[in-house]
């Protein structure tokens, strides 16, 4: 095992509004809020984030020619070495990311993004 699933990040034009929704939906509480970061964490324990995404498009799955829009964050505890890992799985490194100061972005095998997230 690389890591564990910290986070289910959805994009939104609201994040605070899709959150609500989810706080609805599944229950829990608003845990963060940072106008375009905001955080619902379950009775669990369990983490959704929704993130603002301005030119945003709902997705038209399950259309073959859509998208689903979602990535995932993995919590770990030694960035270097599950970097090596999951490159050695078939990850791609996302070099263009922007403020990678407690992430790293890659592409799984079929392009969908993900983070491997630390010091949090």
């Amino acid at each position: 095992m690389i890591g564990t699933l910290r986070t289910v990040v959805l994009d939104s034009r609201d994040p605070r509004s899709l959150a609500e929704f989810y706080v609805g939906l599944i229950g829990g509480e608003i845990t963060a809020d940072e106008g375009d970061w905001v955080v619902v964490t379950d009775p669990q324990g369990r983490r959704l984030a929704c993130q603002l995404s301005p030119e945003h498009q709902p997705p038209t799955f399950p259309d073959p020619r859509g998208s689903q829009q979602l990535h995932l964050d993995i919590l770990v505890d030694d960035p270097d070495a599950a970097e090596r890992q999951v490159l050695e799985l078939g990850a791609t490194r996302v070099t263009d990311a922007i403020g990678e100061d407690d992430f790293r972005v890659f592409r799984d095998p079929a392009g969908h993004p993900f983070c491997l997230v630390y010091n949090t």
